[in-house]
């Protein structure tokens, strides 16, 4: 004989069915957040492969700077002072370049993807650990406003050969590259202000 469905085994069969209905959404839910959160983190993996590959444009880059450095052997007697100067400005500024190149691949790669094996002796590497996404924005815009400032002498040395408005932005691009790493080093001094304001908060309480 059937139950009413006011009948109180009724409602609590019901109940139950409702219960564990929802309690099997709720594992389901959990399994597929765990395995997309897997999935994410795996992914950093992934930027391997682009750090590999600006390893391989430093050494396409090191041929050309071993060309340039070649040509410039080749005719440095020859060559006027301004225009060897400007030629050793093209080698520092291509140092500069594969500077930053290796400050963001092994930075990026130690705090991102996997910690590099070193030993606590060896202090080759003691950089690497104590760069932080911060301090790697202010060394990338510091070496960015190196290049821009080897840019603008280059400019500066041949500066009868520019017309006035490319010598005019020259310098506005560098004013911009001055300001925003000033104001980044800013930013970053204010931000560490405060940790160390709410580490010493946190030691006194």
């Amino acid at each position: 004989m059937p139950r009413p469905a006011g009948h109180p085994l009724t409602r609590r069969l019901r109940a139950g069915a409702a219960s564990g209905h929802t309690g099997s959404v709720a594992i389901w839910k959990r399994l597929v957040l765990r395995l997309l959160a897997r999935v994410i983190l795996a992914s950093r993996y992934l930027l391997a492969f682009f750090f590999i590959g600006l390893i391989a444009s430093l050494g396409l880059y090191a041929v050309r700077f071993g060309a340039k450095l070649w040509k410039l052997a080749q005719g440095v007697t020859e060559m006027a002072e301004d225009d060897f100067l400007i030629a050793v400005l093209h080698l520092v500024d291509a140092a500069l370049i594969a500077s930053l190149i290796v400050i963001v691949a092994l930075a990026s790669f130690d705090s991102l993807v996997a910690r590099l094996n070193r030993d606590e002796a060896d202090d080759d590497l003691r950089w690497v650990s104590s760069t932080d996404h911060s301090n790697l924005k202010i060394k990338v815009a510091t070496a960015i406003v190196a290049i821009s400032s080897i840019h603008l002498l280059q400019v500066f040395l041949k500066v009868e050969s520019y017309p006035e408005t490319a010598v005019f932005w020259q310098v506005v691009i560098h004013t911009v590259f001055v300001v925003g790493t000033v104001l980044l080093g800013l930013q970053d001094w204010i931000g560490r202000q405060a940790r160390n304001e709410r580490q010493d908060a946190g030691k006194a309480g």
